[in-house]
């Protein structure tokens, strides 16, 4: 340190200059600025910003007098329903780390991230009470459990000793909260999907929970008070951080138990929702809903998509609805969304067709991130800003995830040299902008080429028959692998494997045409990803 500049002595950091970031300071705020305006609507309840404080202060104080503090895991297994919004903010105002899990796993896997995150609390939502019954049977020392009573739910049982509102009703609704000692702090643990293995614990923390949520802002463009609709599940990497978004904003949360198309230009129209989030299957049902559901909607609608490469063809389906859609692209160790598809005032004069292409890559780097590079997975070296030069995507910043729980050979495996490895494939484009090609599990290698299976769904989606598509490889004596398509047709389709196969040859180079096509309907996650790892399987077991 040089002894003799002026900037440093005597300026010390100090309670009057500096604070922690957290998230926990934007509910704070619109309680203040707005605790009239409308913070959660669901069904015929709705919550101000006041009440919505006072609810997670007295829940926060609750679970502090009953022993949660720093450290301790507080889990839950809900919908998109109010509890879980105000469980964002509750939780880590009481000390305690969310972990949201996932509400379609079974029994097995909900147990082990129990067990593996020391969850001390559990609150379960009356539809998931059957496997987490089951969960619970299997582990030694189990959480206390709470109901979430939903009245808008019928079904299911109330499996805890108390209940969410119980406690609401037993906290203290002047309960002082305090900002994290440390902004590096835990707020949040998320599951990978372990579909190689056991779930990884992804630990987020306070810094990078706040950046994220401003960065969603930005990104986006929101003005004050949006009306959110709950399309993305709030366990999927806390909701892509849009809890807290929101809450920066002093915007409206439109819960959602199930995602159908219905409800959802039910609930644009009768709340004027502005903006929504969703895997690309979410807008793939959409736009292939029926065109009854779509009509009254007149407002302009912000659609964010990720969690998989968005076919062209569907964005354009969504703009041509009149839906305004912004793609993105994260990882559950990112906070969600790290890199979007910032627009071009130049690219307004393109056609539709133009417009969706460009709209389908993934973009540059959020506000928040420091830095991205498309580079050699080896040697770390960037790769050609050509369009055509295949690497890994690798990040670094602030909205990087703290590491993976009890996991330091995985964490520092992941943080090798300095930077994030992802493990999804891309090229760098001559402005700057990333586009995946694939995971690079996914790659497929046919006769010494590489093909792109991202690149063939994108044309399987542009046949006008075809209402979802998949590709993976197929083992192959000859080539070593060939693309394996598996497409859902839509209602009344009688295409066959040879047109499905025709149609693509038209479209691109032979050799990365699929083979083989599989028709049926496609296994997926929760959050609307088709299930590659169960497609190779089957493609592995094809005659």
């Amino acid at each position: 340190m040089n002894e003799n500049n002026p900037y440093v002595h005597g300026l010390d950091a100090n309670e009057a200059n500096y604070t922690p970031l957290t998230p926990l300071t934007f509910l704070e705020r619109s309680a203040a600025v707005y605790p009239d305006r409308i913070a959660t609507l669901h069904g015929p309840l709705a919550r101000s910003w006041g009440e919505t404080y006072q609810r997670c202060r007295r829940l926060a104080g609750a679970l502090h007098a009953r022993g949660v503090g720093p450290g301790d895991t507080v889990a839950v297994v809900s919908p998109n329903l109010p509890e879980m919004f105000e469980l964002h903010f509750a939780v880590p105002m009481s000390g305690g780390v969310l972990n949201t899990i996932n509400t379609r796993l079974d029994a097995e896997t909900i147990a082990f991230m129990l067990q593996h995150g020391e969850a001390k609390w559990l609150f379960v939502d009356r539809e998931f009470s059957a496997v987490i019954e089951r969960a619970l049977a299997m582990m030694p020392v189990r959480p206390t459990v709470v109901d979430i009573d939903d009245p808008q739910f019928q079904g299911g049982d109330l499996i805890g000793g108390l209940s969410y509102e119980q406690l609401i009703a037993d906290g203290d609704p002047e309960f002082v909260w305090a900002n994290p000692g440390n902004e590096w702090d835990a707020i949040s643990l998320n599951y990978t999907s372990g579909t190689t293995g056991n779930p990884k614990g992804v630990v987020y923390h306070h810094r990078g929970a706040y950046l994220n949520a401003v960065s969603n802002a930005l990104v986006w463009n929101m003005v004050r008070h949006p009306v959110y609709l709950w399309t993305l599940p709030m366990f999927h990497c806390n909701g892509w951080c849009f809890p807290w978004t929101i809450a920066a904003m002093s915007g409206t949360s439109v819960s959602l138990r199930q995602v159908r198309a219905d409800a959802v230009f039910d609930a644009i129209r009768g709340h004027g929702v502005t903006h929504f989030c969703g895997a690309p299957i979410v807008l793939n049902t959409l736009v292939n809903a029926a065109d009854e559901l779509k009509h009254g909607i007149s407002h302009q609608v912000r659609v964010m998509t990720a969690g998989a490469a968005p076919p062209a063809a569907v964005i354009e389906g969504m703009e041509r609805m009149g839906f305004e859609v912004t793609h993105v692209y994260g990882l559950t160790e990112t906070y969600g969304p790290a890199i979007g598809c910032a627009w071009q005032s130049e690219w307004d004069q393109r056609d539709a067709a133009a417009k969706a292409t460009l709209k389908a890559r993934q973009g540059v780097r959020y506000p928040m991130l420091e830095s991205v590079m498309v580079a050699d997975p080896e040697t770390m070296e960037p790769v050609p800003r050509d369009g055509l030069t295949i690497g890994e995507i690798f990040m670094r910043g602030n909205i990087v995830m703290k590491g993976y729980l009890k996991n330091p050979s995985a964490t520092n495996e992941a943080f090798a040299g300095g930077w994030f490895h992802t493990g999804d494939l891309a090229v760098w484009h001559p402005d700057g902008y990333v586009e995946i090609k694939d995971r690079s599990k996914d790659i497929i290698i046919s006769g010494g080429e590489n093909i792109s299976s991202i690149e063939v769904e994108d044309t399987l989606y542009r046949h006008p028959e075809v209402l979802e598509a998949a590709v993976v490889a197929r083992p192959d004596e000859k080539w070593g692998e060939t693309p394996c398509a598996f497409v859902a047709l839509k209602e009344g389709s009688a295409a066959t494997e040879a047109d499905i196969i025709s149609f693509c040859r038209q479209q691109m180079a032979h050799f990365k045409a699929p083979k083989t096509v599989v028709f049926g309907p496609l296994p997926k996650t929760s959050t609307g990803k088709i299930q590659k790892f169960q497609l190779r399987g089957q493609a592995r077991e094809l005659d």
